[in-house]
Order: C-alpha cells, then sequence, then structure tokens
C-alpha cells in the first residue's frame, strides 16, 4: 500500500546520527579520545524542526558561505503510539516508510549534532509516498548528483535495525503516529552546488529529486 505522504508523515521528524557500520567505524579512533573516551551505547538523536520540511521536487537553498551535503535515508512513519515497546513488538507501530534526503552543512562533531548545521529551512526532504514494505533492512540506497552515482549503501549495513531503535527510543519517549525516524545516513556525504540536480533512490520506495539553488 502507498499513501501521501502529507497525509500521514505528519509529525516530529527524529534524526538518527552514526547508524551506519562504515560511518560509525571511521570515527572509532576519535571516540576513544577525550572528551568522548568510548563510542555512544544508545542512538545518538536530533530533531529536524518543522522548518526544515520540503518534498520532492522542490529547491534547497544553499546557505551562502558555506559547504552543503545531502544525506540518502530511509525514514520510517510511525503508524501507532510507541511507549516502552519491545523490539518484537515494535514493527506492528510502524506505519510505512519514505525516502529522506537529511541535508547538512558538514558536521564536526557526531555526539552533539549542530543545530545551525541541521536546521537550516528546507534541509529535510521527504519523498511523496509512504510505502508498506515486508523487510526494510535490505534495501540499496544510492545518491546521485546531475545523474552520477556519487554513494550507494544498504540498510543492510545499519547498526541498530528498525526494531531496536524504535524500542530503545521509546523506553524513554513516547513516538506518536506520523513522526518520522531517519535511520541514519551512510558514509561518504559528498558536496553539491548550486545548479545541482540531487535524487535519492531506494529500492521499493522510488526517487527524490531535488535542486540545489543559491540562498
Amino acid at each position: 500500500m502507498r499513501r501521501p505522504t502529507s497525509e500521514i508523515a505528519t509529525g516530529t521528524l527524529f534524526g538518527v546520527a552514526l547508524n551506519y557500520q562504515g560511518l560509525l567505524e571511521s570515527r572509532l579512533a576519535e571516540f576513544h579520545q577525550p572528551p568522548y573516551v568510548k563510542p555512544p551505547v544508545k542512538p545518538v538523536l536530533f530533531i529536524k524542526t518543522p522548518n526544515t520540511r520540503n518534498a520532492d521536487g522542490q529547491p534547497v537553498a544553499m546557505p551562502a558561505g558555506e559547504r552543503l551535503q545531502p544525506g540518502p535515508a530511509l525514514g520510517v512513519v510511525i503508524g501507532r503510539s510507541a511507549s516502552r515497546v519491545t523490539e518484537d513488538e515494535a514493527l506492528a507501530h510502524v506505519a510505512g516508510y519514505l525516502i529522506v534526503n537529511e541535508f547538512s552543512l558538514p558536521e564536526d562533531s557526531y555526539y552533539r549534532p549542530a543545530v545551525k548545521a541541521k536546521c537550516r529551512d528546507g534541509f529535510c526532504a521527504l519523498g511523496s509516498e509512504v510505502v508498506e514494505l515486508a523487510d526494510p533492512h535490505a534495501l540499496d540506497i544510492r545518491l546521485l548528483v546531475n545523474g552520477e552515482l556519487r554513494q550507494a549503501n544498504s540498510t543492510r549495513n545499519l547498526v541498530r535495525s528498525i526494531p531496536r531503535l524504535i524500542a530503545e527510543i521509546s523506553e524513554f519517549m513516547t513516538l506518536h503516529a506520523g513522526d518520522v525516524l531517519i535511520t541514519g545516513t551512510p558514509e561518504g556525504r559528498v558536496d553539491v552546488q548550486p545548479g545541482d540536480e540531487v535524487v535519492v533512490e531506494i529500492d521499493g520506495l522510488g526517487r527524490l529529486t531535488n535542486r540545489i539553488v543559491a540562498e
């Protein structure tokens, strides 16, 4: 079943950092240095504020004097409230899945994602449809810039599965119907420039296209 994003994914946008194996492994050395001492033991969360919402086919403004990086990701739409659910129960609370492009300025700290890097206007593009999937953990994800493949990964490489994310997050806060969990962006983020066409493709979900414009 496919449903319009505008009707079902209307809640809070929660991002999860460091949720791809390759990205986490690339940062392990710095996580063993002060002030961190060890890698995170719980999901590292951030919020994409309402002003970041954007849509398929819409422009994304590149802030003057900054670097802009797209972030291909799988979004999980909560279908009914989840509070202290177990991993076995978690997927029963999911309405479906959608493509997300989680735009950001380059990040200095994955432990403390910066609001000014994550929450610029239009910095979270959502695909137009929410789709039910049998297995969200075997999806290939591709980022194309001007038709050239620039990133490729798979949800097979998630550090935390979707049921585990829902269980761990719902331990301390209720997830409500319409909320979206952005399950993470893979390693290898690239810079884009005004005029670039940026496309995210995810198996079974289709394509999400945005063009970069100058602020």
